[in-house]
Parts: C-alpha cells; structure tokens; sequence
C-alpha cells in the first residue's frame, strides 16, 4: 500500500492520524532521517527495519502489545514510560538520534496508529505474535567467526560486506539497513544485546523468512548475533542506566554486575551458569 505523505491530520479525521502514524512507522527516514522533510532526528533507518511490516509481523517486534503494557516501569531507566517515552528511547537508541517532541504531530501520530493496532489487545495482555521469541541458552559461548561465515553466506546479499546497507536511489532512506557502523543502532539499542539479535533474526531473517519457516538455526542465529553485534557503531551514555545492577539482563553487555561473570561472558555466553548463579 502507498500512502500519502502529505497527509493533513485533523481530530475530524482519525483515520488519516491512523495512516500518517503507519506511514511514519514505515518510512521514518523520510519524514525524521539525516534528510527529512519534517526534521532531521534521526540515523536513516526506518523503525520497520526493526519492527518489521510497520509493527505487524508475528514475532518480527510486533507492535500489538504495546498499548496494552504501557505506561510501565522500566528498568533499565528506572523511570515509568508512556508509549511515546518508549518511542524515544528507541530514536535515541535504535535511530542513534534525539527525542522527537512529544506534543508534535509525528509523535502522536505514532501512538494512536500503536494504540490502534492493540486496540483489541486487553490490558497487560501479550497476544500471540508480539515482539520476538526468545531462543534457548547455547551450552557454549557464541562464536563470532563462525557468526561472519553465516552473515557472508545468508546477509551480505542485503546488508553489504561492510555491514553498511543499501541505499535509495535518492539517499535520503535505506532500503536495508546498516547493521553497524556510524548509520546504524547505537550500542545502547535492544538488539544490541545478542538474545534480542538472536531471537530476532532465527524468526524474520534472510528477508522473507517468518517464525513458521526459519531458514537459519538457532546456533547459527546466536553466532551472527555475535559477529554483527561484535563490530564497531556509535556508543550511547548508559551512565543512568540499570542503577540497580541485579536487574541488569543476563546478556546485558557492560558491567558493572552484581555477580562475578565477565563482561565477556555476559555479552556472548555462555549464558546459562549466570542464570543458574542468579536463580541460586
């Protein structure tokens, strides 16, 4: 479906806020990247690079659950988020750029298209198909040499050899998205954490594939997850983050930790003696 970019929003007319929401989803870079028509916020990518179909698609970061579950506390922030809070940690984070003003016309835009999509979702319900799944822990660390091997063979068609994605022809968005360097998710993003990678890419990735038709498995998901999130990119100040370091996620990659694993460790694994150790 094309939709008009130049969709004029008025209370009158919720279906078009609907559409622009979608739209704005769909094509960030267009209306909020380095050369977007409303502002430049952001690093070129879209959020359905991440949140694949404008936060459609069963288990590729579907968007469905998000109505229902916030506001929530998080605690990586230690701070309860509404949903366009949510979505500006994700243009800081995923988008490497700056918050959007929550009053402006994009942001709420934004979240009454997420509202619309749960609006039959009921309250801190996750239906079937929200966000990602999760894969079982290896019993060894992920290897990212191996990991290279699955990105040169399955990856590099879309992604490039240097990781760096393919533009548009008018270079203004990215057809597929950079998977590092400086135009790519800051070291501060979800996927940055190998299992949110991991769980990712075994259910949507090489493109084409949903979580009824895999084409990788999951030791080769957990090594590609290694070797993208091994390479360079931007860094984002977590000085604020995780300011009670036991709720920090097993696979969260900086220390400080409340146990005694290493940073290593708890980037690539394996991650199953640190979360014995923590159940213990």
């Amino acid at each position: 479906m094309i939709f008009n970019s130049n969709i004029e929003i008025s209370p009158g007319n919720p279906e078009k806020e609907i559409l622009y929401g979608k739209d704005l989803i769909a094509r960030t870079a267009y209306y909020l990247g380095p050369k977007g028509k409303i502002a430049a916020l952001a690093n070129g990518m879209n959020c359905q690079n991440c949140h694949n179909n404008a936060g459609t698609k069963p288990y590729g970061l579907s968007l469905t659950a998000v109505a229902a579950t916030y506001p929530q506390f998080m605690a990586r922030t230690s701070s309860v988020l509404s949903i366009a809070g949510r979505i500006n940690g994700c243009f800081q984070r995923s988008l490497n750029g700056k918050a959007l003003d929550t009053t402006s016309k994009e942001m709420k835009a934004m979240v009454v298209y997420i509202k619309w999509l749960g609006q039959d979702v009921v309250k801190w319900q996750k239906p079937a198909g929200s966000g990602i799944i999760k894969l079982a822990y290896m019993d060894h660390e992920a290897d990212t040499l191996k990991g290279r091997a699955v990105f040169m063979l399955k990856c590099l068609v879309c992604h490039g050899a240097n990781g760096g994605g393919v533009l548009a022809a008018n270079k203004t968005v990215y057809i597929y998205p950079p998977l590092w360097g400086r135009h790519s998710y800051n070291d501060g993003a979800g996927l940055y954490r190998i299992s949110s990678f991991a769980g990712f890419v075994k259910n949507n990735m090489p493109y084409g594939t949903t979580y009824k038709k895999p084409q990788l498995t999951d030791e080769e998901a957990w090594n590609v997850a290694a070797f993208v999130n091994s390479q360079p990119r931007p860094h984002f100040d977590q000085h604020n983050d995780w300011k009670d370091i036991k709720k920090k996620p097993i696979d969260f990659p900086f220390g400080p930790y409340a146990d005694g694993f290493s940073e290593s460790q708890h980037k690539y694994g394996p991650f199953k003696p640190i979360a014995d150790a923590q159940k213990n």
